[in-house]
């Protein structure tokens, strides 16, 4: 199966690699203290403890899986501070003007998109009709109330 690589920053790798680390050491021994301190309270059939136990290993078990996944199939873009920035990509700060605003993004892989940030995915509208775009370029960017035109003021 050839799967599409996952983008992600060398910022989102950090992060998505410590949270993988913290699963991994301290919340799979949180869930096991928790699973024997039920245990140690007698009859399992009746003890929620120690079902809502079980269910949170699950859950953590099966993050660790989807981020062991998502590390697999990544490619980090990397941002080379001293390339002259000409066209949108993913990795670079766009700033745009477009409903009477200025405004900010730093285009990112879907992964670590987080719009309260700042940071969009290069899968959402907004990314999508940003990429490959320059400064003075008109992106035609398609929302569920109709489509908006926003001006590429800056990339960094």
């Amino acid at each position: 199966m050839n799967r599409k690589k996952t983008l992600i920053t060398e910022e989102g790798l950090k992060k998505l690699q410590d949270e993988l680390q913290t699963l991994k050491t301290v919340r799979r021994r949180e869930v096991a203290e928790a699973i024997q301190r039920a245990k140690e309270q007698g009859d399992l059939s009746e003890n929620a403890e120690y079902v809502e136990a079980k269910e949170a290993q699950g859950l953590v078990e099966q993050r660790i899986v989807e981020f062991e996944a998502t590390l697999k199939n990544v490619e980090v873009i990397r941002k080379d501070e001293t390339v002259n920035h000409t066209a949108v990509a993913v990795g670079d700060t766009v700033t745009i003007h477009w409903n009477g605003d200025q405004t900010t993004y730093t285009i990112v892989g879907a992964n670590e998109a987080d719009p309260a940030s700042g940071k969009i995915s290069n899968e959402s509208p907004v990314g999508t009709a940003l990429l490959s775009k320059r400064v003075g370029d008109t992106a035609l960017i398609r929302t569920p109330s109709g489509t908006k035109e926003a001006s590429i003021v800056r990339i960094a």
